[in-house]
Parts: structure tokens; sequence; C-alpha cells
């Protein structure tokens, strides 16, 4: 009976794989099961998948190149102006809506301005410095347009003030439209989309103000 079980036991041992040792591991996992690599699109543009030799050398760019470095020294000096033209609206403007959007593009684009110099300091770019020119910029107000709203007061600034934003920040999308197609640094690239989305907002409020 002894024997019988015993041979038994071997039988069933070698049907079932095992010879008295542990079980085989399960196969390593392959890298072909990974999941698939969506690159993001440039601003405005959609997604899409990368194959497995496009994914392992998807590096965003991060080398700027003229159009990226001409766009942040040109739209420093553009929102200095801005910033000129709202701070006459606290002592000038007389309807609420052209006050708060005064303040907001203060509180807005003072910012931008101290990031966009550090930008350039760190590509050990020149900082435009507050006598810079700015001919042929587009939005920009001349000397005379500028004299005039420090003269204006009341509702006469308030349609000037509205009049000189609107072509000022139309002026802003145009360049942030340009280095868009035209610039390669990915933080440039977005600053310019925040940028346009912005300020097409303002527009639109502009045009509802008075």
């Amino acid at each position: 009976m002894r024997n019988a079980l015993t041979v038994g036991t071997c039988a069933f041992l070698l049907v079932t794989g095992c010879s008295g040792g542990t079980s085989a591991a399960p196969p390593a996992p392959t890298a072909d099961g990974t999941a698939p690599v969506i690159a993001p699109g440039r601003p405005g543009e959609e997604a899409r998948t990368l194959n497995p030799s496009e994914a392992a050398t998807a590096v965003p760019p991060q080398k700027a190149n003229a159009a990226d470095i001409r766009y942040m020294q040109n739209m420093i000096v553009h929102h200095r102006q801005a910033l000129d033209m709202s701070l006459l609206a606290g002592s000038r403007a007389s309807n609420d809506g052209v006050k708060r959007l005064a303040s907001r593009i203060n509180q807005v684009q003072g910012p931008e301005i101290a990031m966009m110099t550090d930008w350039l300091k760190a590509q050990g770019q020149q900082v435009p410095d507050h006598h810079a020119g700015h001919e042929g910029m587009p939005g920009m107000a001349t000397p005379e347009q500028l004299a005039s709203l420090q003269a204006a007061k009341g509702a006469a600034f308030d349609r000037l003030f509205i009049e000189l934003m609107t072509a000022h920040h139309q002026g802003a999308i145009t360049m942030s439209t340009e280095v868009i197609t035209q610039g390669s640094h990915l933080r440039v690239q977005e600053i310019a989309e925040d940028i346009s989305v912005s300020q097409a907002a303002e527009i639109r409020r502009m045009g509802q103000l008075l």
C-alpha cells in the first residue's frame, strides 16, 4: 500500500509540473505594456500620442531664439506704458469700471514685468531701461496722446483711456501672436498665450464700460 501511494504521488507531481521544488516565477513585465505618451501641443494646437522612438527623445524646446528675446524685451516696455496710463485713472477717471480696470492692469502687469525681467536675466540678456525706445511697437500711445490723457479728467479721461488702452491691448495681442509662431522657448509661448487671452477679455470688458 505504501509503495502504491509513493508511485501515485510522483505521478501527480509530474503531471502538475512540480518535482518537490518551488513553482517557476511569472515572466517579468516588458515595456510593451506601458501606457501611451501624450505630448501637449503648442498653444492653440491639440495634443498627440507619441510612438516609442519619439517618446524617448521628446524634450520640450528650451533654447530661446531671437524672437523670444525680442518679445520679452519689447513686452516689458509695452507693459510699462500700460502701467503709466493706468496710474492716472485713480485721480482722473470718473467711471468706477474704468478705475477697477486700471487697478487690475496694475495688479497683473506689474508682476508680469518682474517675471519677464527675471527670465531675461536668466538668459543672460539685457533688460530694457525705462527710457527704451518703442518706435514701431504695436499699440503704443504717442507722446502727444499721453499728454492729452494726462490733461483730461472725468468723462473725457474715461473715453480717451478706453480708446488708448484698447489699442494698446490689441498691440500686445499682435506681438504675442507673432512670437507664438516665431519663437521656440516653451515658457515664452505660455506667457504670450496668457497675455493674448487676458487682454482679449479686457478689450471686451472695455467695450462695455462706456
